[in-house]
């Protein structure tokens, strides 16, 4: 079936097939970073809130660096600037957020062009297809054969059906990356709350 494609799917399915490569690629590097990034929040902030009521900062820290993915580094960064006072840790926590959320953005768009393309892309494959069809009629008339219309035909309906299925399932990893980055987000957000009053509780953050 796929030699059969190749062949008869001109110029444009290779493009297809390109596209498809890079979605697959940026789908599982992705996977594989949130998988990393994404923690029990709950149970680790826990650990800092037992050692930093031991005035324990080093150990804190330790566990901090020791744990993959933004919350941990947001938590890392109110640690340190515990000292500055509550604002400076809010501050300090804002900061970090806005270098970490990118990074959990990071290549989607990719996703999401290739989701929107794909189609379109057919569509242009399937306006080539006919356009070899309609060369064929002119150049031979009312003697053009279906051997040579078939060439244009074939490009056509292959283009098409290829396009779609390169954006569908490009848009289905779309929506549920970004679920899964929402999901970090979430978990960012209620670490930011809970260490600030982690460390106000240890009374370094008033």
């Amino acid at each position: 079936m796929l030699p059969l494609l190749l062949t008869k799917g001109g110029p444009m399915i290779w493009l297809l097939l390109l596209a498809s490569a890079v979605g697959i690629a940026v789908f599982i590097e992705r996977l594989l970073y949130y998988h990393r990034a994404q923690i029990n929040s709950g149970e680790f902030l826990n650990g800092v809130r037992t050692v930093l009521k031991r005035n324990n900062v080093v150990e804190a820290l330790s566990i901090c660096e020791a744990t993959p993915g933004p919350v941990a580094r947001l938590v890392k960064s109110a640690i340190l600037a515990r000292e500055r006072g509550r604002d400076a840790v809010r501050d300090a926590i804002e900061e970090a957020g806005s270098i970490e959320v990118p990074r959990l953005e990071e290549k989607l768009v990719l996703v999401a062009t290739i989701a929107q393309i794909g189609p379109l892309m057919g569509l242009l494959g399937t306006v080539m297809g006919f356009i070899k069809v309609f060369m064929a009629v002119q150049a031979e008339g009312q003697f053009a054969t279906m051997q040579q219309l078939s060439g244009g035909v074939w490009e056509s309906l292959i283009s098409t059906a290829m396009g779609l299925a390169v954006a569908v399932p490009a848009y289905v990893s779309y929506n549920y990356l970004v679920t899964r980055m929402n999901s970090i987000v979430l978990d960012m957000e209620k670490a930011s709350v809970e260490i600030v009053n982690i460390v106000s509780e240890n009374g370094k953050g008033s």
